[in-house]
């Protein structure tokens, strides 16, 4: 199945007597908030997705920032955004797809099987000259049916293990990685073991992901290999996405610490390490 869809693919979809689903994941680590810029202005059809309160869950310092919601609670909230089995789903931001690639990555290991990113997110859809809707979409509520189907995210333990059996990259900027700065988690560093991948650098000067060559040996230059599985983390689980969906696209098969960086630096004992 592909990840990825053009503007010009999605408009077609939107167009088309197929029933398609448009997801509006605007976020942005800070701010500003996204809705007040859905309602301002959105892909036509697009039902605006909070990744703050549908996308995760309130949870404990330990759990980290952004904690993945329960099966049930991304259900209702699938629901909410008029989601039935079976359907086309497409996801989009203004960032890159580094916060649409949340949505992916839950819907897809919640049962859904037709997820895709818009490629060079409401930037591609604005710069092919297509028109933007105000307000707010109207539909029905859906009855998708959603479930994990086995333990999606790595523990905390796992992703201390990780390094000694396979590849355990952070998606965090080189500078948070080396630990030279921490604007956000009470300690600034990295998990000891891990590779420095950052998601921004999965995308052209336009936003759009690299090609799946690119990706590959982007990757496989900090070590990743078919022969060694390989994870990824990040702050708190989101930008992470990003990363997954860009090894997915090289032919990886990525797990994910959805606690990430916010979790570890949040529980006490854990090393950390500095540097390159």
């Amino acid at each position: 199945m592909p990840i990825l869809i053009t503007a010009e693919e999605l408009k077609s979809l939107i167009e088309s007597p197929e029933t398609v689903r448009v997801l509006d994941v605007r976020w942005r680590l800070g701010g500003p908030e996204g809705y007040p810029e859905y309602r301002a202005g959105h892909i036509p059809t697009a039902v605006y997705v909070d990744l703050e309160t549908e996308l995760a869950r309130h949870g404990e310092p330990h759990e980290g920032r952004h904690p993945l919601p329960d099966a049930a609670d991304l259900q209702a909230a699938a629901r909410r955004w008029g989601l039935n089995d079976g359907e086309t789903v497409v996801v989009y931001d203004d960032l890159k797809n580094l916060s649409a690639a949340r949505a992916w990555w839950l819907l897809t290991n919640a049962g859904v099987a037709d997820v895709r990113l818009l490629d060079g997110s409401l930037r591609a859809w604005k710069e092919a000259g297509y028109d933007v809707a105000a307000g707010e979409a109207e539909g029905e509520p859906g009855t998708v049916t959603l479930a994990y189907s086995a333990e999606i995210s790595l523990s905390i333990e796992e992703a201390a293990a990780f390094p000694e059996t396979g590849v355990l990259l952070d998606a965090r900027a080189p500078e948070r990685f080396r630990g030279d700065e921490e604007p956000i988690d009470p300690v600034a560093g990295h998990i000891p073991g891990a590779r420095n991948a950052p998601a921004t650098a999965n995308f052209d000067s336009s936003g759009r992901f690299l090609s799946a060559e690119q990706l590959r040996a982007q990757f496989e230059a900090i070590g990743v290999s078919e022969d060694r599985p390989v994870a990824v983390y990040c702050g708190s689980g989101v930008s992470a996405a990003a990363d997954a969906v860009a090894l997915t696209i090289a032919g990886f098969d990525p797990a994910l610490y959805a606690g990430s960086w916010s979790a570890w630096s949040n529980s006490p004992g854990r090393p950390v390490a500095t540097g390159d």
